[in-house]
């Protein structure tokens, strides 16, 4: 597939408004890199839309941008150029199958990306990545939602997990989290295309759900639901500014704030039930 890059020239935080803005677009890839943002459009999305999102966002903050067309097979050359392997602590690493494994920690994950979001490097699954250690999630039943590479049902599978049912709207990240769950082994990692109607599921001992704020602001009501009492929800994609909208939404269905952490200007929220 090819595939429309938007290159925006701007500062860190700039950088981050635009990614959180851009979130419920067409845009199904973002790379954060030194001087601005990149973001990727499938050839085959509406350009207009996503130009018509831009030229109403440049009237708010400050950047330049730029569009150029990436044909297909030069996407593999480009982000294995780019992605470097990370650790969390001594918790796990995520590297490409083209880099060296890593002793050191104790799930050595491997994820190859293609299309999908999720490598752990962006400050939203870095967080999420290291609650897992902290979480209670030997033995439960969980669902991740907006599951992108796959990479977080992995990972709390690979910590003990009894099942884990993984949920994305596109159809590459399902087929990116199939792909990666028998490159890591993980047999219990149940993946679905679609949106939380497609879960099949109830009574989640937790859900971890790494998308933005206006989906999370959506999906509250039937997260709520498939919890079950005492179950926990972690929510990240957050920036700090909408830390209160999110919490008082939250609240409002009744659910209790136990954890926060921020990293960068984005947060990770964990609510119990």
């Amino acid at each position: 597939m090819d595939y429309w890059k938007f290159s925006f020239a701007t500062d860190e935080e700039t950088a981050e408004m635009l990614l959180a803005y851009f979130s419920d677009t067409a845009f199904d890839t973002f790379e954060e890199v030194e001087g601005g943002l990149n973001a990727y459009l499938p050839a085959n999305a509406s350009v207009e839309d996503v130009e018509t999102r831009i030229q109403a966002l440049d009237t708010q903050f400050e950047f330049t941008w730029t569009k150029s067309l990436i044909q297909g097979q030069n996407w593999n050359a480009l982000w294995e150029s780019n992605f470097q392997p990370i650790t969390v602590g001594n918790f796990c690493s995520v590297r490409a199958d083209f880099h060296p494994a890593n002793s050191t920690v104790r799930y050595d994950l491997i994820i190859n990306p293609r299309m999908a979001f999720g490598t752990g490097h962006h400050e939203t699954t870095y967080q999420c990545l290291a609650a897992i250690e902290r979480l209670p999630v030997s033995n439960a039943h969980l669902l991740d939602y907006g599951c992108g590479t796959g990479i977080l049902a992995i990972l709390a599978a690979k910590n003990g997990a009894q099942t884990v049912e993984a949920v994305d709207i596109e159809l590459e990240s399902y087929e990116n989290t199939l792909d990666n769950c028998r490159i890591n082994a993980v047999e219990n990692v149940v993946a679905r295309c679609g949106t939380l109607e497609a879960v099949e599921g109830s009574n989640f001992d937790g859900i971890l759900a790494n998308i933005n704020r206006n989906v999370i602001l959506d999906s509250f009501p039937r997260l709520y639901e498939l919890l079950k009492p005492g179950a926990w929800l972690l929510c990240s994609g957050i920036l700090a500014q909408d830390e209160a909208i999110i919490c008082e939404s939250a609240a409002a269905l009744g659910l209790q704030k136990k954890f926060q952490g921020q990293r960068g200007n984005w947060l990770c929220i964990e609510f119990q039930k």
